[in-house]
């Protein structure tokens, strides 16, 4: 098989962030990388949910009760 090289630009807060979570799977970031783009190979789809349910702050919740 031939590899290729790829490179990203992130910011450093959400680098440093997920590459500890990477970490603590057991996983190098090139590993994660690889998964992802296995599933999204395999499957056709991108393999995350993009459902967007935000988290109600209590002045909202408050706003909902009173109805």
């Amino acid at each position: 098989m031939t590899t290729t090289n790829y490179n990203i630009r992130l910011d450093q807060e959400l680098k440093d962030k997920a590459f500890s979570v990477l970490e603590s799977y057991g996983l190098t970031p090139s590993q994660a990388i690889k998964l992802f783009l296995h599933q999204v190979a395999e499957t056709n789809s991108i393999p995350l949910s993009f459902d967007y349910q935000p988290k109600l702050n209590a002045q909202t919740i408050a706003a909902i009760a009173e109805r």
